[in-house]
């Protein structure tokens, strides 16, 4: 009789023991749960910027090829442009030395004449039609210049030809008259762009057009394009420095100076 409380006393401790132990037990699995999901939540965020960081790059790399397309045509365009160039500073040059034996030559020169007023004729009618009239004229009066003999109206077809040719090496922009389909006309901004690109964009920016030569008519503009159109506009004026323009040609590489002398 007088073990028995002991015997209690020692079971009460053991089952407090027990108690304890079980509870320790509960804390470390939750703090092991509240690991395992802020392990989670930091994985799902790593994850999300994995996402974000790798759909940047996709286009990055689709806008890089783009580009590329782009360079890759323009430098074809460039290509045939020089070859066309360097063939006709070739026949000026063996022109100059038939005008330096001019006697040899006498003959032939009306021949020589006509036929450069007749090629010269043809490739402005057939080039873009940026400032045409103007461009005819200037034919017209180195042909028919009153008083002059032949060497000089063929001096001065061949500054006419120097001109043209001075056309596909610059970037130029006027404002002049855009005619309607149905006769009426208005007054726009003109963008040109070497013998590659011709553009208009009208004074409120809320339409431009491209010259299609395929379809020889004008082809609207989306509003990124007409950005594009009013940049070339303000570096061809000087008011911002010389940078990439991103615009749809007005002709395909394979057609640069098809058909022109």
């Amino acid at each position: 009789m007088l073990n028995r409380p002991f015997f209690i006393l020692r079971g009460g401790c053991l089952a407090c023991v027990l108690v304890s132990g079980t509870l320790m037990a509960s804390d470390e699995t939750a703090g092991q749960a509240a690991q395992s999901v802020e392990a989670q939540r930091t994985q799902a965020a790593l994850q999300q910027q994995i996402d974000a960081a790798d759909e940047e790059t996709r286009e990055a790399l689709e806008e890089l090829r783009r580009l590329e397309r782009e360079t890759r045509q323009m430098n074809a365009g460039n290509a045939a442009l020089s070859v066309r160039l360097a063939e006709e500073a070739e026949r000026q040059q063996r022109l100059s030395t038939a005008l330096d034996t001019l006697e040899e030559t006498r003959a032939a020169l009306p021949i020589i004449e006509q036929d450069m007023t007749t090629q010269l004729t043809r490739w402005i009618e057939q080039d873009l039609p940026f400032l045409r009239d103007e461009r005819l004229a200037r034919v017209a009066r180195a042909d028919e210049q009153a008083g002059a003999g032949s060497v000089e109206r063929i001096n001065n077809l061949l500054e006419t030809w120097r001109v043209e040719l001075d056309y596909g090496r610059d970037i130029d922009h006027w404002r002049g008259r855009l005619q309607g389909a149905e006769g009426s006309a208005r007054e726009v901004d003109y963008l040109r762009v070497g013998r590659i690109g011709f553009y208009y964009l009208t004074p409120d920016e809320r339409e431009g057009g491209v010259w299609d030569a395929d379809s020889n008519e004008w082809q609207l503009l989306d509003e990124r394009a007409r950005r594009e159109v009013r940049n070339g506009l303000r570096i061809a004026a000087d008011q911002r420095t010389p940078d990439l323009l991103q615009l749809p040609l007005s002709i395909t590489a394979p057609d640069q100076q098809g058909g022109q002398p």
